[in-house]
């Protein structure tokens, strides 16, 4: 009798431990997959919808709207020069649209309802930047991803808040360190910036590189590494001046404030060969035009989807420095596939043609399925520029 009783217990509570879609209990890496038709916490019904097979439905709950369509980032998966795609709506006033399928990955996406810009109002996998919200859309594949949470050791991130007198306010950085971190070591540190609107944490959510790291470290496939992710927003993205003001108030920050905290917060290689720059976009200019004429503190460097039609003449200093080959251990130049072909791609592919003209020795890569987006930056940073970073030393 005893037997059968605690029988009936354990089958009752068996549900609890299915995941529903967007229940947010694990760290999984299929939180849109409905597997109990349950509707997300406050929202008004299931979306996205990804099923198996790698198609999604996304749905809508808006009886008084004209059109809606779907944008963002997600469409170049979808097809070449595919800027929007309609909804088509119920008589129950719920919109709803069906595309795949998708390659594994997570894609930024956004609806446009009757001209306005919105994010999914039932999707809990949001992005928030220095620009306005967006969604995500996670389309899993047959198991963990190499940016997903696995069953690994896992390095911690730190979010630190300090007072910069650069910019006359406080600020925020993100640290990761390794699993096992120890203070008996000292780490080389890699500071990774954003691109324009990003914040830093925007590396943690959308780029996911503690978890990459976690999983390189894990197979091996990576030197142990603190990540430093500063926050290379220093004046108003749209200033007039931007362009001319950016690279001098984020070089100071960095020489008077990022490098200063981490150095005295953590054991850490505290000279160029143990200091490395990257940046994806905006971030990747800045590694550029901070990181290339500031070889007193960096040695490594990786340039995302980022690089100067001029290339030959803003960079000379650097590209016409006789020791430059001494002082650079790694440089990474790399872009999307679906990039390449576009103004950014025509930038990094100048950056490359500069650096190989003066025999620069560096890496150059084209790869992914994603444009200039989070697709890609993940995979250069997880496929390239972290394997190789510090590999030589």
């Amino acid at each position: 009798m005893k037997i059968c009783i605690f029988l009936v217990i354990v089958c009752g509570f068996l549900p609890v431990f299915l995941h529903a879609q967007q229940a947010n209990v694990n760290l999984d890496y299929n939180p849109q997959k409905n597997t109990e038709n349950l509707i997300p916490f406050s929202a008004p019904l299931n979306s996205p919808d990804v099923r198996d097979d790698r198609t999604v439905t996304f749905h809508v709950k808006a009886p008084a709207a004209e059109k809606i369509e779907l944008s963002g980032p997600v469409m170049i998966a979808l097809g070449p020069r595919v800027r929007t795609m309609p909804f088509e709506k119920g008589e129950d006033g719920i919109w709803s649209l069906t595309v795949g399928p998708l390659e594994p990955d997570m894609y930024i996406y956004y609806f446009v309802i009757d001209g306005v810009r919105v994010a999914d109002p039932s999707n809990t996998v949001a992005g928030f930047t220095a620009m306005p919200p967006y969604s995500q859309l996670v389309v899993h594949g047959d198991g963990p991803a190499y940016y997903d949470a696995r069953h690994v050791p896992h390095g911690n991130v730190t979010r630190h808040v300090y007072h910069s007198q650069v910019t006359q306010g406080e600020r925020e950085m993100y640290v990761y360190t390794p699993p096992g971190y120890s203070a008996d070591k000292t780490y080389p540190v890699l500071y990774l910036v954003g691109g324009s609107g990003d914040l830093p944490s925007n590396w943690v959510y959308d780029g996911r590189v503690n978890f990459m790291m976690d999983n390189l470290l894990a197979e091996g496939l990576a030197q142990p590494m603190i990540i430093a992710i500063p926050n290379n927003q220093v004046i108003h993205r749209n200033h007039p001046k931007h362009v001319e003001l950016t690279f001098d108030i984020f070089e100071k920050e960095l020489r008077q404030h990022v490098i200063p905290l981490v150095e005295s917060q953590y054991s850490v290689i505290k000279s160029p060969k143990g200091r490395a720059l990257s940046g994806l976009s905006m971030g990747g200019r800045h590694t550029m035009f901070i990181g290339f004429r500031s070889l007193d503190l960096f040695g490594s460097f990786g340039v995302l989807s980022a690089g100067h039609v001029d290339s030959e003449n803003v960079l000379s200093a650097f590209l016409n420095d006789p020791a430059v080959s001494e002082k650079v251990d790694y440089l990474f130049v790399g872009q999307g596939t679906h990039e390449a072909t576009g103004r950014m791609g025509t930038r990094c592919a100048k950056l490359h043609e500069a650096l190989e003209k003066h025999g620069i020795e560096h890496e150059y890569y084209v790869g992914g399925h994603g444009a200039h987006d989070w697709a890609t930056w993940r995979h250069l940073i997880y496929f390239r520029f972290l394997r190789n970073l510090w590999r030589k030393n």
